[in-house]
């Protein structure tokens, strides 16, 4: 089934606040950094905002509702995220139903995550009861050696090699380079992510994301509230998520993404042909390869020869994470599932802060998030087009 469009629901005003690679600030601060830089990028007044949507791993002991009274907001509707990478997505899609029904006028999605010195540790430690059971207590910590469990398993079986990971880590530092918020900012050669140390077999140091701290944001409202405040803006042509798909699978080797593309590229009237720029949620670079396959783009296992086809930069055949994504950015926290988003409105509203793709119309965002031992839980796209 179809779902129903999104009229003239449009996304607008991109926000990052620029990461750190550690902060003693709290999660707290970079949210109202966020709504701050809405504030300001919109020409809005804060009563101007009645609608929030909010992903965070680190704001607790609070919520999104004890967010509200921190930021001084009178709200008509809010919601609170709690999906990882596919958090901005899952925003994006109820914001744009919220303002579609005329339950909020104009709501800001932000993200955003504190990165104190051992917080990564101890935002892993209890990031789920499968993690607490069964990836601990073997002596293992966070993500690492659940994708390299994923990966080695899509090695045998597809045949891709470190190099074809190591390809779209070089094209990914290569967009980075041209992007100011970026927290890699020397050029990755090849043989530099060959060589580099193995973090768990087959995962390499290069394959992994840096944790730090930062935010990101952006404001869905009416078209017509768009034009009428002058923003530049994206239409939202459509959108879909998915929670838990294929759970007997004995190993995740496609994610959700398969059983709605269908219904995507429907709801948007477009087709994978039709793409100008993707945007993935790519905290390894097998879960790149996940999304190429199951977004249409090539065939289940043909991921590893699609990389070999094709250039990855900016001006490349298949431009992808132009602005290097969380590989060269930085991943904070919750904001990686909203940092795609954010540099798709910039590539298709002609606003980047790096490099723009020529005649971007059409940018694909991805999401995928909340790992546990085996796989991930939520996925997640949408597709964004040019006024």
């Amino acid at each position: 089934m179809t779902a129903a469009g999104y009229d003239d629901v449009v996304v607008t005003a991109p926000v990052t606040v620029p990461y750190q690679r550690y902060s003693t600030k709290g999660a707290h601060w970079f949210l109202g950094r966020a709504v701050a830089g809405l504030l300001d990028a919109s020409g809005l007044p804060k009563s101007g905002i009645d609608g929030l949507c909010v992903s965070s791993f680190s704001l607790g002991p609070d919520s999104a509702v004890g967010l509200t009274q921190h930021l001084d907001v009178s709200l008509r509707w809010l919601d609170h995220i709690p999906m990882g990478g596919a958090s901005g997505i899952v925003a994006l899609r109820r914001a744009a139903r919220a303002v579609q029904a005329g339950d909020a006028g104009v709501v800001a999605c932000i993200a955003g995550d504190a990165n104190r010195v051992d917080s990564f540790r101890e935002s892993t430690a209890r990031f789920s009861l499968f993690s607490q059971d069964a990836v601990y207590p073997y002596g293992a910590g966070g993500p690492n050696v659940s994708f390299a469990f994923l990966t080695a398993y899509y090695m045998r079986t597809y045949g891709a090699t470190a190099a074809d990971f190591g390809k779209l880590c070089v094209a990914q530092r290569s967009n980075a380079l041209h992007y100011p918020h970026a927290l890699f900012t020397t050029p990755l050669t090849l043989d530099a992510y060959l060589a580099s140390r193995m973090i768990a077999d087959p995962i390499r140091l290069f394959d992994c994301v840096m944790p730090c701290a930062g935010a990101e944001g952006f404001l869905v409202m009416r078209r017509s509230r768009a034009e009428q405040l002058g923003l530049p803006y994206a239409r939202l042509l459509g959108a879909i998520e998915r929670h838990n798909p294929f759970p007997d699978d004995p190993i995740q080797y496609r994610g959700g993404w398969v059983l709605d593309r269908d219904a995507l590229y429907a709801q948007a009237g477009v087709g994978p042909q039709d793409i100008d720029v993707l945007q993935t949620y790519d905290d390894y670079p097998v879960i790149n390869m996940l999304q190429f396959e199951d977004l249409g783009f090539c065939g289940k296992g043909e991921a590893p020869d699609f990389v070999r086809r094709n250039s990855f930069e900016v001006g490349g055949s298949f431009p992808f994470n132009t602005c290097g994504g969380q590989l060269s950015v930085g991943q904070a926290g919750a904001a990686g599932g909203f940092l795609g988003i954010v540099e798709g409105l910039r590539q298709v509203t002609g606003t980047t802060l790096g490099a723009q793709v020529d005649g971007a119309r059409h940018a694909l965002v991805s999401g995928f998030g909340m790992i546990n031992y085996d796989r991930g839980l939520c996925s997640g796209a949408a597709i964004l087009g040019a006024a």
